[in-house]
């Protein structure tokens, strides 16, 4: 027999179905998307793969994953209802978006420190003190290993 507060917090079957949905029909678009960006890149030929192949085999197993579970999206019975923690899940993916978005325009590194702030101090309710170390000495590091020592080609602002 089931506790008044497990009974609570059951999920009706049909509302578990538009869970499961939901869940698999979010990956399926950023799939066709995704695929469509890597075919406009150029997809070469098999001996001579061109700059968008690898994105779109991704894409397409993306594609054919997410399909697949929206056909089996039926109740499973370990759904769990939408939470306000899942604003933070939220915000954390808009936020990429904003960084995407920011790095092309100011560079790596305001970006970068800013992304970190706000997932340590904003969203992990971290100290000041960690989030600015932390923050910082990350940048640092990713700066020194992809802009100094890999000599990849990033925008940014501070030069060495």
């Amino acid at each position: 027999m089931t506790s008044p507060a497990e009974a609570e917090a059951e999920v009706p079957a049909s509302y578990a179905r538009r869970l499961n949905v939901v869940a698999a029909l979010v990956p399926l678009a950023v799939g066709v998307v995704a695929g469509i960006m890597s075919w406009q890149l150029g997809v070469g030929t098999l001996p001579a793969p061109g700059p968008g192949m690898w994105p779109l085999v991704i894409s397409v197993a993306m594609v054919i994953t997410a399909a697949v579970l929206v056909l089996q999206s039926r109740p499973r019975g370990d759904e769990e209802r939408f939470t306000k923690d899942m604003v933070t899940v939220a915000i954390a993916a808009a936020s990429l978006l904003g960084y995407a978005f920011l790095f092309e325009l100011v560079g790596f590194e305001v970006p970068t420190v800013a992304l970190l702030v706000l997932w340590l101090k904003g969203l992990g309710r971290e100290s000041w003190r960690l989030t600015a170390v932390v923050s910082i000495v990350a940048t640092a590091a990713l700066y020194l290993l992809f802009i100094t020592g890999l000599g990849v080609s990033l925008p940014h602002i501070i030069q060495l």
